[in-house]
């Protein structure tokens, strides 16, 4: 075979085959170092597979370095050499070889493990993004549940509500739709750019296919309650230039913003409900303060007005009323006798209207206590005539009785209140006369008959007439003949008419009802001209069965028993206390007279002995009589001294308490000498039968 010429001869290619071999070894020993490197800075799994590639790796440069070599002459040392690395390296690749077959499923488990690593990794990344958008979703509904709760006006929390919408979300407008209180129509109530009030009806399209939406999350989620709730619309629009879509944080956040406000709004109602009831509670207060302001006002003015009716008429009456008792039982002519009497009655008469009047201010009851006895009818009319003369005298006007025949004598009824009537029709019908006339009072029995059928006596019905009499008391008004009349102009009374011919006057009433609980009637006959021209009165009295002997009178009792009597008066009033000391006197007792419960005590203390009887004020300032006699009777026997008390109350249990102190007798005011006179020896009388 011929040698080839040129770079292609045989000494050139195993030149390079030797230049080869030695760049091989180069680089099979510059890997294993890399690897060494590799292996010492990191911690990965599978080292010996790494230390087997590079014993393989040195192994194999280790061939090609000695093949390197073998191109030149060699000796035999060398050829061992080569043999010997060759089969290391082939024993080595071997064993690589069949590293690898039982390393490549490992590796692919790996491979598969770090695919579902990625996986997890970016499914954990995508929920920490969603968390960090839940934070930033809950950070917004935190920041906008803080600025609708800053108040509790309902106004005020949906106008903040869309403001702070607007601006987390970035919208282009929202508003709020609110049904009327009858819900035909949604009104629009809030906007965040104001416009004109707005309507729709409430079965818009819309309107149902959002409340439909609504009842079916209700019925979905169990709560049946919302159904007939009612239900405001929340309006939230997105801009339109982006294209930008709804995402679910910013729906979240809307729900939840929702919720807010819907808690928000009843929160404010509550608060308002309580505000208004608060509001309502604080007026009442004002006004239950107001009343009882008013009640002590009106107390005050009630015990002022006692106080100045005690004082100023009560009290001057009553001593008016015991001087005339003296006066009545001196011996005067039979005309003078007449005007005492008549006096005494008025007097009388005077001092059950002003106790009535204190009675009705102080218990505001309206009743009227009636004293039913027998009396003389005749005497009554007689004094009433009397008085009335004296009333028609002073005024310029001619007067006249007539008494019917058949009048009844001796009746059981209330005297004083039949005086206090009549005395009122004499009155009215005289006050405010200005022009002369002539007056007329008739008395006659009637029949129950004439009553019932009279049209204006329909409030009265008679009972059965049987051991009862009805008595006519009529007093009447001429001015003269009708041409006087005509000439004249009207005669202005204070009595006023109305429809049925009844007066409209306290007074009047208050006679009006006295003459009912007497089961009689009253009424006014107007003239031809609509003035009062007369008043009638019918009572119904029941007749006594006792012949008028109970009603003897035997005179002033003797007062051989009372002189000589050692009396201790105590009465803080210093008139009736000169006046009850004078008719003392005329009975023939020897009165201390004091002005308080202190000084009768002191009185009693130094001669308490020689005192037979304390007469005893039940009202006297600073310590009353009631508590003077609890301390009489606290050192002395029940039957010396006696006690007898002095009060001008008309209560029915004001007996009951003297009792219970321990006083003997009660004398009520006003004091009359026949009174006075009658209760000592009554008291006198029953000392002696114990």
């Amino acid at each position: 075979m011929s040698k080839a010429i040129g770079f292609w001869s045989i000494e050139s290619i195993m030149h390079c085959q030797q230049v080869s071999d030695f760049l091989i070894a180069i680089a099979y020993f510059s890997i294993p170092l890399e690897l060494l490197y590799f292996i010492s800075c990191s911690n990965i799994p599978f080292k010996w597979v790494l230390a087997q590639f590079i014993a393989f790796i040195v192994l194999c440069g280790m061939t090609h370095l000695l093949n390197g070599w073998t191109y030149a002459p060699h000796t035999f040392q060398l050829m061992l050499a080569l043999t010997i690395f060759k089969i290391l390296t082939a024993l080595v690749s071997c064993a690589t070889a069949i590293t690898l077959i039982t390393l490549i499923p490992l590796l692919l488990k790996l491979k598969v493990r770090e695919l579902f690593l990625k996986k997890k990794a970016w499914e954990l990344d995508r929920e920490v993004g969603m968390m960090k958008k839940q934070k930033e979703a809950s950070w917004h509904v935190r920041m906008l549940t803080h600025e609708i709760r800053k108040s509790l006006d309902r106004h005020t929390i949906l106008y903040t509500t869309l403001i702070e919408l607007s601006n987390t979300l970035d919208l282009q407008n929202c508003a709020v739709w609110m049904p009327n209180e009858d819900r035909t129509e949604m009104n629009l109530t809030h906007e965040l750019k104001g416009r004109s009030r707005v309507s729709i009806p409430y079965d818009n399209p819309d309107v149902l296919k959002i409340k439909n939406e609504v009842l079916k999350i209700a019925r979905d989620g169990g709560t049946p309650e919302l159904i007939q709730a009612c239900y405001a619309i929340l309006v939230l629009v997105l801009p339109n230039a982006n294209g930008r879509d709804w995402t679910y944080q910013e729906l979240e956040i809307v729900k939840v913003v929702a919720d807010q406000v819907a808690v928000a709004l009843s929160h404010a109602a509550v608060l308002e409900e309580s505000q208004l009831m608060r509001d309502k509670l604080a007026e009442q207060n004002r006004a239950l303060q107001q009343a009882k302001k008013d009640a002590m006002m009106a107390s005050q003015a009630r015990n002022s007005f006692q106080m100045v009716m005690s004082k100023g008429m009560r009290r001057p009456m009553h001593s008016i009323s015991g001087l005339l008792s003296m006066i009545q039982q001196d011996n005067v002519a039979n005309e003078q006798k007449m005007i005492v009497d008549t006096m005494v009655k008025t007097s009388s008469v005077l001092s059950t209207l002003i106790n009535d009047v204190m009675e009705i201010s102080s218990k505001d009851t309206g009743r009227l206590p009636l004293e039913m006895g027998p009396f003389h009818l005749h005497p009554m009319i007689k004094e009433a005539a009397c008085l009335a003369k004296c009333l028609c005298v002073s005024k310029g006007f001619g007067f006249s009785v007539d008494v019917g025949s058949s009048l009844p004598n001796l009746v059981i009824g209330d005297e004083r209140r039949v005086f206090q009537v009549i005395l009122h029709m004499v009155g009215n019908l005289l006050i405010g006369c200005d022009r002369a006339g002539f007056v007329t009072f008739r008395t006659s029995s009637v029949g129950g008959i004439e009553g019932r059928n009279d049209q204006r006596r329909a409030i009265w019905r008679p009972s059965s007439s049987e051991g009862y009499t009805f008595i006519k008391f009529e007093i009447g008004f001429d001015s003269g003949s009708s041409q006087l009349e005509s000439s004249y102009p009207p005669i202005q009374l204070s009595t006023r008419i109305n429809s049925e011919g009844i007066d409209g006057g306290l007074s009047f009433n208050m006679c009006k009802k006295l003459v009912q609980m007497m089961q009689g009637n009253i009424w006014v006959a107007p003239s031809s001209r609509g003035l009062v021209q007369s008043m009638t009165l019918v009572l119904k009295f029941e007749l006594s069965l006792s012949g008028g002997d109970d009603l003897i009178e035997p005179g002033p009792p003797s007062n051989s028993q009372l002189r000589g009597l050692r009396v201790i008066l105590a009465d803080d009033d210093g008139v009736n206390r000169l006046v009850t000391r004078k008719l003392l006197e005329k009975l023939g007792c020897h009165v201390t007279a004091v002005s308080s419960g202190f000084e009768c005590l002191s009185a009693l203390g130094t001669a308490g002995s020689s005192f037979q009887i304390i007469l005893l004020d039940l009202h006297m300032p600073e310590m009353d009589g009631f508590e003077v006699a609890m301390r009489v009777r606290k050192f002395q026997s029940r039957s010396c001294p006696l006690i007898v008390a002095l009060t001008a109350s008309a209560d029915e249990d004001v007996w009951q308490r003297c009792l219970q102190v321990g006083m003997n007798g009660l004398i009520r005011k006003p004091v009359l000498l026949e009174g006075i006179a009658a209760e000592l020896h009554s008291v006198l009388q029953a000392n002696i039968g114990m």
